[in-house]
């Protein structure tokens, strides 16, 4: 459940990318905020907390009023504001969930370096001492902070714990590499961890362009001294994200509106991944983890999917001593704090999953590193099957007994476990970047979270989208793992995107078994989930970047290229009686930003730059286009 701090931030944030007001503003399964249910049973104070270089953070303490034992720390630090600022002045609750209120700890929030009522200059992900040459980074000021709460806040027990969502979480990443040793726990849920590779800004090189530019034009703007207040908002002047984009005529023409914030700026100045992007690329630093960690993501979390599971298995690999799981959860961006996680648009999810991972793995987690409760006996992996929702408890993610199998792409539209006959042929199409492949059926300014699991008939109906499917499955067929298209293509221009969509289509007479009459629009016919395609994962490479995402690479025109990669992992299980479809296409409009289809600076590119070219996808028994999967069953756990 969010805090008061939490919710105004989440307001502010919407307001600045333009998406209007949040849908639930007052926190699930929470009565209005009172903030004296917290000034009743905590005290606060505000204090300015010295770094190593002298640079002071502002930091809010909120310790138990019951003095008669002594508490664990829970710490968050945050660039969106520790809100609400004075010492009079209480959230309406405190920690990840009310459990953690009423079981009493010493809860700390922190502005960060260089943001909000902090001291120093703020840098965007800031780079670790490992890669540069600064003498301070955000983990000597995690061992300041910890160094100095443990020695000046009276009642600590000499344990911390530290958690946070999204940005928060890579400080929480970035914390456990502090080497504190009163550092125990740490709970990093849906970290950042590479900007350029698949976090919020980029995919594999393509620009996630409403998402990053409505975000940094507001967040991004220079804070010339401590403030308790956030700039202004960035106004668009319309709800619709794909006509705004689509009329600057280019990306580099939302310079015009960035001229005051340089993080934006450094973004377009970049468009390779080079060092900027490199040394702020989290992972090579993930060794020698002390503190348990307790991963957290949302299989359709739009911005941070990637960095949940990139900071998971990067910790398995190069710190396998350390006690590391994952949760990964039915969810959007932080929606196991921020909704019940019962669905996403009309996906229903079956249950109050956000509550149960609350109860059951978040609280008994830092309970026992922190206050010496029972070993709650995590499992490695604690991952939710979409399809049939249902939690599962795993040695391993992913699942060492999942069986590699391909899906290959066949003549008249087939989709098949098996490779394509000699004769397999090709498909093509013209892909115009005048008129984009939409991302979404909506009108909206940013990035609506639904369209994670949004129905994808209206794409599939484009002369510019292939479209490839099974026949109904004779029986559930579930997949774990990540997915590995290889695709093998040509195009008339010199540089071309290519967007894979992993979909399940629903049968015909498929009844929502969670169907109430009246409600929301999808819940007021009958049968409102009949055929419905279900986007279950969605990824792009930009194609010049097929070999290498530092060193970009043209398309030699009409001559035949290999296009291979990882996409995000999946859990799900297509049940008897759904079809599995893929879909290919070149453009993903305003979602990420569109390719001019020639091989250049596409941050330089001006209106004129863009070209239609055909682009064309074999599959025949020398060019077996297919995709990857992991095929699991329970059996073999």
């Amino acid at each position: 459940m969010p805090s008061l701090r939490l919710l105004r931030v989440s307001a502010l944030l919407f307001a600045l990318l333009g998406w209007g007001a949040p849908a639930r503003p007052v926190p699930r399964n929470q009565p209005k905020a009172e903030a004296n249910a917290v000034r009743d049973h905590y005290t606060k104070r505000e204090v300015l907390i010295p770094m190593r270089d002298g640079v002071q953070l502002f930091t809010a303490i909120y310790s138990p009023r019951d003095t008669h034992r002594t508490y664990p720390i829970l710490m968050q630090r945050t660039p969106y504001s520790v809100y609400p600022y004075g010492a009079e002045a209480f959230p309406s609750n405190l920690g990840p969930s009310p459990r953690f209120q009423e079981e009493g700890f010493i809860f700390v929030y922190q502005d960060v370096r260089g943001r909000m009522m902090s001291e120093g200059t703020f840098v965007n992900m800031r780079p670790q001492r490992a890669v540069s040459d600064a003498p301070v980074d955000e983990s000597t000021d995690t061992f300041d902070t910890l160094e100095w709460l443990v020695a000046h806040v009276e009642g600590n027990n000499g344990l911390a714990g530290q958690w946070g969502i999204s940005y928060p979480a890579f400080y929480t990443a970035v914390g456990m590499l502090s080497g504190h040793p009163a550092l125990k726990a740490v709970s990093p849920q849906a970290p950042i961890v590479d900007w350029f590779a698949g976090d919020d800004f980029h995919r594999n090189g393509a620009l996630w362009l409403p998402h990053a530019f409505n975000f940094l034009v507001g967040f991004g703007q220079p804070r010339p001294a401590p403030t308790k207040d956030w700039p202004k908002p960035f106004t668009h002047g319309t709800s619709d994200g794909y006509e705004w984009f689509l009329r600057l005529g280019s990306t580099g023409a939302t310079r015009q509106f960035t001229k005051d914030v340089p993080f934006w700026n450094e973004v377009l100045d970049h468009p390779n991944y080079d060092a900027f992007w490199q040394t702020r690329n989290l992972r090579p630093q993930l060794k020698d983890v002390r503190p348990a960690v307790l991963t957290v993501g949302g299989w359709f979390d739009a911005e941070n999917l990637y960095g949940a599971l990139q900071v998971f298995k990067t910790v398995e690999v190069q710190s396998p001593t350390t006690d590391n799981h994952l949760v990964m959860g039915p969810w959007s961006h932080g929606g196991w704090e921020r909704t019940k996680g019962d669905q996403l648009g009309p996906v229903h999810f079956g249950a109050d999953t956000s509550d149960w991972f609350q109860a059951e793995v978040l609280f008994p987690f830092f309970m026992h590193h922190l206050k010496g409760a029972k070993d709650p006996g995590l499992t490695k992996a604690t991952v939710f099957e979409t399809g049939t929702n249902r939690w599962h408890k795993l040695d391993t993610w992913p699942p060492k007994e999942a069986t590699p199998a391909k899906f290959y792409l066949q003549s008249a539209g087939r989709l098949a476990l098996s490779p394509p006959p000699s004769d397999g042929g090709a498909d093509a199409f013209t892909s115009d970047p005048a008129k984009p492949v939409p991302f979404i059926e909506q009108v909206a300014i940013g990035m609506p979270k639904e369209y994670m699991t949004a129905d994808q008939r209206f794409a599939g109906r484009r002369p510019d989208v292939l479209v490839f499917q099974t026949e109904a499955l004779p029986e559930d067929l579930t997949l774990a793992g990540p997915l590995r298209p290889d695709l093998f293509v040509a195009t008339t221009g010199m540089d071309a995107d290519w967007v894979v969509k992993l979909i399940d289509v629903y049968p015909d007479d498929f009844k929502n078994p969670d169907f109430k009459e009246g409600g929301l629009p999808w819940e007021r016919t009958p049968n409102p989930m009949g055929g419905y395609q279900q986007l279950v994962r969605g990824e792009v490479i930009r194609g010049k970047y097929r070999d290498s995402l530092e060193t970009p690479a043209p398309f030699t025109p009409g001559q035949s290229a290999r296009v291979a990669w990882s996409m995000n992992d999946v859990f799900h299980t297509f049940q008897k009686g759904h079809r599995v479809m893929v879909q290919l296409h070149s453009s993903w409009f305003p979602l990420m930003d569109r390719n001019p289809q020639v091989f250049m600076d596409i941050n330089k590119a001006r209106p004129s730059d863009y070209k239609k070219a055909i682009h064309t996808v074999f599959h025949d028994a020398a060019r077996p286009s297919s995709l990857g999967v992991g095929v699991w069953s329970e059996k073999q756990k």
